[in-house]
């Protein structure tokens, strides 16, 4: 693994110990860079989930990288700020994503996909809607229906810190309605059908938009999965999601 710092501020701090380290207060945009140890055939920006309060950056971030070396993908996970967090703007994940793509813009051209999980995944679909790209895996992922028009379930109180809720607002992936709503590229999805974390709502708002407007969307549902499943809960059917997204990352690259 090679670090490449992408903004001005102190190295991040990692609490624990691997596999299980947690980014809790992220000061500055990184890349953690994997490379493919076979010629590689794309890249991916993989984008670690936590609510947007801290990054689970070696369940849902390293062990999902290196996952995608074995498809012959060069991995980068990106450790970004958090919004409302060291008084950060509401987009600096976002922002921060930006910087990632422009570092990736000055090597060798390669397809790109991008790669999250849980909040990751929001991120995933926002970058998703930037330039054009290969695809995007999100798994678990609170698309929309964190926004405030658009909550489920509908009573569902806004979410603190206040950045927190109004990136979530400005950036309702699969609501063809609101701006910015819609991805540009391919999108497979993996969700939990009990899911009381992030319901199954967000994946149906985007496959509803995606068969009204003629979008490339896949989406697997698993009966047993519990949210958070990663590469590790895999005890059910969603044992079989790192297998189908990897025959759709063979169709897409």
């Amino acid at each position: 693994m090679s670090l490449i710092a992408l903004s001005a501020g102190a190295a991040n701090v990692f609490e624990g110990q691997a596999p299980d380290r947690i980014c809790r207060r992220p000061t500055r945009a990184e890349l953690h860079a994997y490379p493919s140890t076979t010629p590689a055939r794309g890249r991916a920006l993989v984008y670690a989930g936590g609510g947007y309060l801290q990054l689970m950056h070696d369940k849902e971030g390293v062990e999902i990288a290196q996952w995608l070396n074995t498809l012959g993908l060069d991995a980068y996970v990106l450790v970004h700020r958090l919004p409302g967090q060291h008084g950060q703007p509401f987009d600096i994940a976002l922002q921060d994503g930006l910087l990632a793509l422009d570092h990736l813009a000055t090597l060798p051209p390669l397809p790109l996909l991008h790669v999250g999980l849980s909040s990751g995944g929001h991120l995933a679909g926002v970058m998703a809607c930037q330039g054009e790209s290969a695809g995007a895996v999100i798994a678990y992922a609170p698309l929309n229906a964190n926004h405030r028009d658009h909550k489920a379930p509908a009573n569902k109180p806004d979410y603190p810190p206040l950045e927190k809720q109004a990136f979530y607002d400005a950036w309702p992936i699969g609501i063809a309605g609101e701006p910015h709503g819609l991805p540009r590229c391919p999108v497979f999805l993996a969700y939990a059908l009990h899911d009381p974390i992030v319901p199954i709502d967000h994946a149906l708002n985007l496959i509803k938009a995606a068969q009204e407007h003629g979008l490339d969307v896949e989406a697997h549902v698993f009966p047993q999965a519990e949210h958070g499943f990663a590469l590790r809960g895999l005890g059910g059917t969603q044992g079989q999601w790192p297998a189908l997204a990897a025959r759709w990352v063979d169709a897409k690259l």
